[in-house]
């Protein structure tokens, strides 16, 4: 029985947190031995891994205990160290996971970098962390061809040679509670990637997200859909079941759904959390699934973007399980969740409420806290969030803070009971003919639509309303991209919507732009959107 919200943050406590790790805001951590070395006892597993050509290995706590230490002898012996930046452009194999324990034994900074970025994506953000080592393999060795003052490279092929040969013994470093040891870079939803130090305080909020939201159990059979070259996959996919001392998955082999339901079949995954983008895709691809097809999942959870109703249903009706929304961004983590072991009133498409060491806010345009119904951008109160931990960017690219406010720069309606919904980002949100429309309820709504697989909603500059809805939509296997097909979708959401938010324009298109985590870039569509007007 899932312990009511309220009272649960009546008689919440950081020292009731802090009991569960080794070491404490004082004295600070060593994260490795935090999520691995703890747990390193028998043969208890910390990672199951898929291959491409399908075969599955596992790969104890112990086993990575003592290649962790391996590599962390390595990076002494190159002269890396305390918060020096250690960059792994692997895919998701047991060398990963190396890397980064390893990394994170010697008290030095993880960086990842997805392996879909080219070298300009590459070269970026290894100069502005001067990373001082990056590893990768033969597949993504070209890459660096490109890049201007590459860090010296490690391949994965010689961890044999260069690391496995080396002492099994190494003493983790302890870094303190404000020291950083991952090293992030924003997705770029808006404009150029900023960097983002996640200090090692950042583990108490982990802790609580995997614990409290995730709802991850000691016997759950957990799987994180998403790629740890990015902060859902790296934050909750790695350190955060690895923290509880679960088991955690790799599937090396990229995104499909076929893919997906073999796997969550197979492994009898019990857990599992993803992007929206995968939950759409996997409904788009429903014909897969026989009549009989049965999974064994307890719960689901997604973060990115919101969840519309029509996934939300078949989630629970095909994979057989409940799916939570919920909230966050690379700078902080989680912090605003619909929880899956606490108790509270669910509404569909709700981001939730705030998460415990949280206390989340929508301000207004004078920065004043607004009441029930109306709309504002989603805040973290600092000085009421003990287990915040963005201390601004790394480079100080901007300043998102205003007084004890971190600004999200998301747009959100309050619910007037803790709990909020989410509306658009602040660049997203439309103004046309007076009123302010949300991209995401349009978005929701549209793909509610038997045709539609995706859509992405923007504001395109009109002379008489200011601006007007225009929708670019995916269409899924077997719908043609006519005229009547957008007349129907326009009054669908007149309909189901409002006459005011419906889509004037809509433009059917093969693929929407996104980041590599999998979020629409709308500001790309915007910009389209503006130069037709210009055109």
């Amino acid at each position: 029985m899932a312990t009511d919200y309220q009272t649960f943050m009546e008689q919440f406590s950081v020292s009731a947190i802090e009991e569960q790790l080794l070491g404490d805001l004082e004295r600070g951590f060593n994260v490795c031995e935090e999520i691995c070395d703890r747990w390193a006892e028998g043969d208890r597993v910390g990672l199951r891994y898929q291959a491409t050509d399908g075969s599955v290995s596992e790969h104890s706590f112990s086993e990575l205990k003592e290649k962790s230490a391996q590599f962390a002898n390595y990076l002494t012996a190159q002269g890396v160290g305390k918060g020096d930046r250690v960059a792994a452009l692997l895919p998701r194999t047991p060398e990963l996971m190396v890397v980064i324990l390893g990394t994170l034994r010697a008290g030095a900074v993880y960086q990842p970098l997805f392996t879909a970025f080219g070298s300009g994506a590459i070269e970026y953000r290894t100069e502005r962390a001067k990373t001082k080592l990056l590893v990768t393999d033969d597949a993504n060795r070209h890459k660096l061809d490109d890049v201007k003052n590459c860090p010296p490279v490690l391949m994965v092929n010689d961890l044999d040679a260069e690391v496995y040969s080396l002492s099994s013994a190494f003493e983790p470093v302890v870094i303190g509670a404000d020291e950083p040891f991952l090293q992030m870079f924003t997705s770029g939803t808006q404009g150029k990637s900023k960097g983002v130090a996640v200090p090692s305080r950042a583990l108490l909020s982990f802790y609580v997200y995997m614990r409290y939201a995730i709802g991850l159990r000691p016997e759950d059979i957990y799987w994180n859909v998403a790629d740890p070259g990015w902060a859902y996959g790296l934050y909750y996919a790695v350190v955060g079941p690895l923290l509880l001392g679960n088991t955690t998955h790799f599937n090396e082999s990229g995104f499909t759904a076929e893919n997906t339901f073999e796997f969550l079949q197979r492994h009898k995954i019990t857990n599992l959390a993803a992007a929206p983008t995968a939950y759409r895709m996997l409904m788009a691809n429903d014909h897969l699934l026989g009549e009989n097809d049965r999974f064994d999942l307890r719960v689901a959870s997604s973060a990115g973007e919101p969840l519309n109703p029509e996934v939300i249903n078949w989630v629970q009706r095909r994979l057989g399980a409940p799916v939570m929304d919920h909230y966050g961004q690379t700078e902080t983590g989680m912090t605003a969740c619909n929880h899956h072991a606490l108790s509270h009133k669910l509404r569909v498409g709700s981001m939730g409420y705030s998460m415990p060491g949280h206390r989340v806010v929508a301000l207004s345009g004078n920065f004043e806290e607004v009441g029930e119904g109306e709309t504002g951008q989603l805040a973290v109160d600092t000085e009421q969030s003990p287990f915040f931990f963005f201390q601004g960017y790394t480079w100080n690219e901007k300043n998102p803070f205003y007084g004890k406010y971190y600004l999200t720069g998301d747009v959100v309606q309050s619910h007037g009971d803790g709990a909020f919904s989410f509306d658009g980002r602040d660049d997203d949100i439309i103004t046309s003919a007076g009123y302010r429309i949300g991209p995401a309820d349009v978005e929701s709504t549209l793909i509610e639509h038997a045709s539609v697989a995706e859509s992405g909603v923007v504001a395109k500059p009109d002379a008489q309303r200011g601006s007007i809805v225009k929708a670019f939509v995916v269409l899924k296997q077997g719908y043609d991209p006519e005229e009547a097909l957008a007349d129907e979708l326009k009054q669908h959401v007149r309909t189901r919507l409002s006459t005011h938010a419906f889509p004037r324009e809509i433009e059917f298109v093969e693929e929407l732009p996104k980041t590599p985590s999998g979020k629409i870039q709308r500001f790309i569509l915007r910009k389209q959107a503006e130069e037709e007007v210009g055109a």
